[in-house]
Formats: structure tokens, C-alpha cells, sequence
């Protein structure tokens, strides 16, 4: 059975940082490419960021770039997303995503969810 176990969510002032972490479990983590998501107007939900499964490739969305970066340890089977600079409209519950390939990778496992307010 895939688990994940999202954590690092919270309360925050705009322009502050987090760090959110995603435990898998389950699954041969080194072999998945894995994502961040969020909901987005008119979609249920849309990437923030993705790591290919080696760590060589990434993607991040225009609207967070240069702000957020995503990164993965294999060995630890976890994905971080750090977050820097936050603005009030980065407040949403972030979820992770487990998938195959790249270009984009196609998700087969969600995670729950966790909930990030950024406060102005």
C-alpha cells in the first residue's frame, strides 16, 4: 500500500518560508518521478514543481519560480519543497504526487495533503 506522510505546512507571514517534506512509503521511491500540487482556478489541481526520479530534472511553475525549489533524497524515500518569499495567494493545501516518466510524468499516487496560510 503507497502512503505518504506530508508535513511542514502552517501559518506564515508573507514573505517568510517553509519547508514541506513527503514521506513515501510503499512504493520503490528512486524509481518515481514525483511532483507538488496545488489547487488552481478552473483545475483540480496544478503542479507547482516536479523532480524526475534520478533528481536530474526539474520543472517549476512560472508563477512560483524563482521562489520555490524542489529536491528529493532517495535514500530517506522523501521530496522537499522549499518555499521562500511566500505570497498570501501561495495559501492552499499542497499535496504530493507520485508518477512515471517525464514531459510530464503521469501520477499514480496522491498524498493527503497539507495545509499552507500564508497571512499578509
Amino acid at each position: 500500500q503507497v502512503q505518504f506522510i506530508e508535513s511542514g505546512g502552517g501559518l506564515v507571514q508573507a514573505g517568510g518560508s517553509q519547508r514541506l517534506s513527503c514521506v513515501a512509503s510503499g512504493l520503490t521511491f528512486s524509481t518515481y518521478a514525483m511532483g507538488w500540487f496545488r489547487p488552481a482556478p478552473g483545475k483540480e489541481r496544478e503542479v507547482v514543481a516536479a523532480i524526475s526520479y534520478t533528481g536530474y530534472n526539474t520543472y517549476t511553475a512560472d508563477s512560483v519560480k524563482g521562489r520555490f525549489t524542489i529536491s528529493r533524497d532517495n535514500a530517506k524515500n522523501t521530496v522537499y519543497l522549499q518555499m521562500n518569499s511566500l505570497k498570501p495567494e501561495d495559501t492552499a493545501v499542497y499535496y504530493c504526487a507520485a508518477g512515471r516518466g517525464w514531459g510530464p510524468p503521469r501520477y499514480n499516487y496522491w498524498g493527503q495533503g497539507t495545509q499552507v496560510t500564508v497571512s499578509s
